[in-house]
């Protein structure tokens, strides 16, 4: 394969990203931090931090001061995904390790609260993420996750990622070994992925409950 005429991308700006189900929106304290305190601290909160690099807030002001930072930063650059239906922030999510030379960029700091998880908020999220990063212009897009994470592995490949290998002894993550499994898709593979994701998103695929008639494919 040949770059020569090969520039980089530019780089992701804190944008609103519209889809039918869910919103993404820059990561704000003022319209957002309250919402994700309470998605961040309902029950399951433990298990749901077990694999982040911060933890369960106990209190607001916790999330509020770790909010301060994430609106703050470019990379990771924090948005937050909001439920249409309702208006609130129900999770977050960012873009990082941003490569604009290569063209490599990864979704990370994935926390979904139990309101998102496992809907069609959760996979138009990811969606609108990943559509994002492409028409950009990056090559490849990245899911890392600590390889005993077996909800974000399963996640993973359910987005059509294929899965790349372990990084044994990668970081230390709250005093603990992580070997780190890595998962990529690129810009030929996204074509089928994105027909997978459209037709699943479409508002014929479900009912009148919001449940799905047929699941997630990239099959032609």
């Amino acid at each position: 394969m040949e770059l020569n005429n090969w520039n980089g991308t530019p780089k992701p700006e804190p944008c609103i990203l519209e889809g039918a189900f869910t919103r993404l929106e820059p990561l704000s304290v003022e319209r957002h931090a309250r919402s994700l305190f309470e998605a961040a601290s309902a029950p399951g909160a433990p298990d749901r931090f077990r694999f982040l690099f911060d933890h369960a807030p106990a209190e607001f002001e916790e999330l509020r001061f770790w909010a301060e930072k994430a609106e703050a930063s470019s990379d990771p650059l924090f948005f937050s995904v909001i439920d249409r239906t309702t208006g609130r922030a129900e999770g977050r999510q960012a873009l990082m390790r941003i490569d604009r030379v290569h063209g490599v960029i990864e979704i990370g700091n994935v926390m979904w609260g139990p309101a998102m998880t496992r809907t069609r908020v959760a996979t138009e999220a990811f969606f609108l993420m990943a559509s994002y990063a492409f028409e950009l212009g990056y090559r490849r897009f990245e899911w890392k996750c600590d390889n005993a994470n077996l909800p974000s592995r399963r996640a993973a490949e359910r987005f059509g990622f294929q899965f790349e290998g372990v990084f044994r002894q990668h970081m230390v993550i709250k005093g603990l070994n992580r070997d780190t499994a890595w998962f990529a898709m690129t810009d030929s593979d996204w074509p089928r992925l994105r027909a997978g994701f459209e037709r699943w998103l479409h508002p014929a695929n479900f009912d009148s409950s919001g449940q799905q008639l047929s699941k997630l494919s990239f099959d032609p």
